[in-house]
């Protein structure tokens, strides 16, 4: 039987991932261990699970060298790769917003918006592009992108907002929501048709998991 590979983003959206594959009967208790090692296999199951840069996990489902994956739903926004996206596991909820100072708040659509800060360009040109049909500078930065309407680097920035702390410490509001982020189970489109029995079943289980989740069923 064929392995089936995994690729889970290191960090806090795998260890909420391992909990579904783990009520899935699938023994990730490799994974739980404090190890630097990237590849875990559940040999009974025939299943690989390895462990990669949040952004990096479309890419790997992309090309096939995951049959499966889990990703943050700005991640798969980002990165524009072609595969399913087959369900919306509910985890890692957050909000993609477009933020600034507190004096822009309700002034939105009399602005004149000339750069935008931001970790994900593609979705801050996209925004900007369709639904406001405004051509801006995007400016993209690694970290630390509230800094840059305190410093003047840019008007505004596109980040994501999970409680809006780090917003209000630096004096910076929501101006608009583009889109709710939250973790998605994705499938490479050769694995659906070659391996769709047991990619099928797994989906099936997920699925489950997830309506007894909103039943209130533990």
């Amino acid at each position: 039987m064929k392995m089936l590979s995994v690729a889970l983003a290191k960090g806090r959206l795998a260890e909420l991932s391992l909990q579904f594959f783990e009520k899935a009967g699938y023994d990730v208790s490799m994974m739980k261990e404090d190890s630097r090692r990237l590849i875990f296999t559940d040999e009974d199951r025939s299943m690989r699970f390895f462990l990669v840069k949040p952004s990096d996990v479309p890419t790997y489902v992309d090309y096939g060298a995951a049959d499966v994956g889990i990703a943050g739903w700005d991640t798969i926004l980002e990165e524009g790769r072609s595969f399913y996206e087959v369900l919306n596991l509910g985890f890692g909820a957050c909000r993609m917003v477009l933020a600034g100072p507190k004096e822009y708040e309700g002034r939105l659509d009399s602005l004149t918006i000339s750069k935008v800060a931001t970790k994900y360009p593609n979705i801050a040109r996209e925004y900007f592009q369709r639904k406001r049909r405004e051509s801006v500078e995007i400016i993209r930065l690694s970290g630390s992108v509230e800094l840059a309407p305190l410093v003047g680097l840019a008007q505004v920035i596109v980040d994501i907002v999970e409680s809006g702390r780090t917003l209000k410490d630096n004096g910076l509001v929501v101006l608009d929501t583009l889109t709710d982020i939250s973790a998605r189970l994705i499938v490479n489109r050769v694995s659906m048709k070659l391996e769709n029995e047991r990619i099928g079943a797994l989906i099936e289980n997920f699925r489950l998991q997830l309506d007894n989740k909103k039943g209130g069923t533990p």
